[in-house]
């Protein structure tokens, strides 16, 4: 979790402690003249109330625009809405990822209950009393489009009578050479496993072990070290086998064995080995017994910056991969996160080869927990931006339905997936299911059962100046 992330959760806490604490004095307040009988009751209604309705990580206002710009030059053209169909004024063409930026305003019952904006039979989520401009995702929608035929209406919402379609276009980069970032295992099925089980050539390089939080495995009678080491080890094997599932060969599958939570140390420190905090290892050569490629790291085993860049920089020559998936990182706020692309970047400017394109992913967000919001099975609006990103163009494929079913099955495999959420997020998850109208899908009960499994997976493109010519390969 990233500094900035942290201090926003610390200012939430604070702010509903302070609430709380007010509360409860008025409450105690009023006591002191009326009868103390409705003192508790007032007190559990208004905890019912907080988790169905106040319990969301949102660290913006409902009212706050988003903020995109794509590159110049990107097409735009004027759309009206009228009784829920959709016109649009001029030819988008060909244009793959469509993307309409219209401002959605909730109703009163949109503050109970989440604003859907229903485009044809493809739903898609924003915040409760949202009062601005938003991005809903149109991709897989331009043939009814351009026929005329597209409904767009919202529930608990109204949309403006005018908007804006940003039409983008790219090539088909499943038909291109991959070569896939994932700072944990997980992290490529969660933002890419519909790109990569249809891929022609993809690899999957995992850089951690995943051995922290373990705290489930010593409900089995192991000490912390104990549960953080086997954890470490179910995970590297998750890296190196759930892929397969996709399509994806274990020798196309790299554990680089580095450490949780201690990528962003270790590039302050490019020298010096950070081990594990919970494991108690400083050795990343056991869990890559596996690999099939010899990798500069596994000289000493140092779990040091200068060895993942080394390592990454290899790969890139080994692979040669036309196109890259990493984590954004100016929008992807995991610390892991930020520093897997640090050493991509860094690992580019050493290696021999040059990838063509970056595909950027977010599996995190600073301001919004919830994002994608809404249930499973339906579409990616394009996430809160208060701040302006990059202007980078943008790529959403489609994941049809038995894709989707594989993807869920996926996830269900990795172990840190697993298991039932604690007692208070169940308690919360019915309180909002029976007030707030919420649903999660029956695949699992982890949230990212209900985030990532979609219509749309989501990149932000960003081209490489001077990529290595095609005909090096």
């Amino acid at each position: 979790m990233s500094g900035r992330k942290q201090q926003l959760l610390k200012r939430h806490r604070q702010r509903k402690r302070l609430v709380l604490i007010g509360a409860l004095l008025a409450a105690l307040s009023c006591g002191i003249f009326i009868a103390w009988w409705p003192l508790p009751l007032l007190l559990l209604l208004g905890w019912v109330a907080h988790e169905a309705w106040f319990a969301d990580h949102l660290f913006y206002a409902p009212s706050d625009d988003y903020r995109y710009d794509f590159p110049a030059g990107t097409p735009r053209f004027p759309v009206s809405l009228a009784d829920g169909s959709v016109h649009v004024s001029g030819d988008f063409g060909a244009a793959q990822t469509l993307v309409l930026q219209v401002r959605v305003e909730s109703h009163w019952l949109g503050r109970l209950l989440d604003p859907q904006v229903w485009v044809g039979d493809d739903r898609q989520d924003f915040e409760r009393g949202v009062a601005g401009e938003r991005f809903i995702n149109l991709s897989g929608q331009g043939d009814a489009l351009a026929a005329g035929t597209l409904t767009l209406r919202g529930r608990f919402c109204r949309l403006a009578p005018t908007a804006v379609l940003h039409a983008m276009s790219n090539p088909d980069f499943a038909e291109q050479s991959m070569l896939i970032i994932a700072p944990h295992a997980d992290d490529a099925e969660l933002a890419a496993f519909g790109l990569y089980s249809r891929a022609s050539e993809v690899s999957i390089v995992t850089l951690t072990q995943g051995e922290i939080e373990a705290e489930a495995f010593q409900d089995m009678g192991l000490d912390a070290a104990q549960a953080a080491l086997l954890k470490g080890r179910l995970r590297s094997w998750d890296s190196l086998a759930v892929p397969l599932w996709g399509g994806v060969p274990q020798q196309r599958c790299v554990q680089l064995g580095y450490y949780c939570l201690q990528l962003g140390a270790m590039a302050e420190q490019p020298e010096q080995a950070f081990g594990s905090r919970e494991s108690g290892q400083c050795d990343i050569r056991p869990v890559r017994q596996h690999n099939t490629v010899g990798l500069p790291g596994d000289a000493d085993g140092q779990p040091t910056w200068r060895n993942l860049v080394a390592d990454l920089a290899r790969l890139l020559e080994l692979h040669r991969p036309q196109v890259v998936l990493t984590p954004h990182p100016e929008l992807d706020p995991h610390s892991d996160h930020v520093a897997s692309t640090r050493a991509l970047m860094e690992a580019i400017e050493l290696s021999a080869w040059r990838p063509h394109s970056l595909l950027l992913y977010a599996n995190h967000l600073h301001d919004n927990d919830r994002w994608p919001m809404g249930p499973a099975d339906y579409g990616i609006a394009l996430p809160p931006s208060i701040e302006p990103l990059p202007a980078d163009r943008l790529w959403s494929p489609q994941l049809d339905a038995d894709t989707r079913l594989d993807k869920a099955m996926a996830l269900g495999m990795q172990h840190d997936l697993q298991g039932r959420p604690p007692l208070k997020r169940r308690v919360r998850r019915t309180l909002q299911r029976l007030l707030a109208g919420r649903r999660w899908p029956r695949t699992g009960e982890d949230e990212f059962f209900r985030k990532a499994v979609r219509r749309h997976e989501l990149f932000w493109v960003r081209t490489l100046n001077d990529p290595t010519p095609d005909d090096s390969r």
